[in-house]
């Protein structure tokens, strides 16, 4: 085999292992119109829906609103935006869903605090015990609706770094707090959110 033949199988190779990420090193992922939306989400159409440029998520306390990506978040990434409650007090940005088990980032406007934490999704089911999970780190910060929030997640070799406009930051490592090191992209809500600006990037 000549030195051709193995630079076209070594770069199949790698389009293939980046094919199966929502984002790679060649560019940043964003949400640009409804039919991407479609085809890389999974979501319900009555609780998530695109529309200028605004992804808005419908739930309520007894049936949270669920979006999770199709394809998994790379090994580094930093996902970015900008997130609005508009009603009820719970945004949740679940990270490396893997086997029912994820990563709780979240907003949580009843205790005033930001959160780290051990989640649990079961597609389908509302039982109390099958969604959310145990608090891990907490940071308080006034949280308010109908305001706008700008938050960012790092995970890199696998600590993860989570702030709130650019100030209230929590952090972790992922194997020491035993939590998901690998997996797909989610949000929740418990009432209404609104997100614009969304970007994911590999680091």
């Amino acid at each position: 085999m000549n030195f051709k033949h193995l630079l076209l199988i070594t770069i199949a190779l790698l389009i293939s292992s980046c094919a199966s990420t929502i984002s790679t090193t060649e560019k940043q992922y964003k949400i640009t119109n409804t039919s991407n939306l479609k085809s890389e989400w999974n979501f319900n159409s009555k609780e998530w829906i695109l529309a200028s440029d605004t992804l808005t998520g419908s739930g309520g306390p007894m049936h949270w609103g669920v979006i999770e990506s199709k394809k998994q978040l790379p090994e580094n990434y930093e996902i970015s935006f900008k997130v609005n409650m508009t009603k009820e007090s719970l945004f949740e940005v679940m990270l490396n869903i893997d086997k029912g088990n994820y990563i709780r980032t979240y907003l949580y406007k009843i205790d005033q605090n930001i959160v780290i934490g051990k989640g649990t999704y079961k597609k389908g089911s509302d039982e109390y015990n099958k969604r959310g999970g145990p608090t891990l780190f907490k940071k308080v910060l006034k949280l308010e609706n109908n305001k706008w929030y700008a938050v960012k997640i790092r995970v890199v070799n696998n600590q993860l770094f989570y702030s709130v406009d650019n100030e209230t930051i929590l952090e972790c490592s992922l194997e020491k707090s035993n939590l998901s090191q690998k997996g797909k992209l989610g949000f929740i809500t418990n009432g209404e959110a609104k997100i614009i600006d969304l970007t994911i990037k590999t680091l």
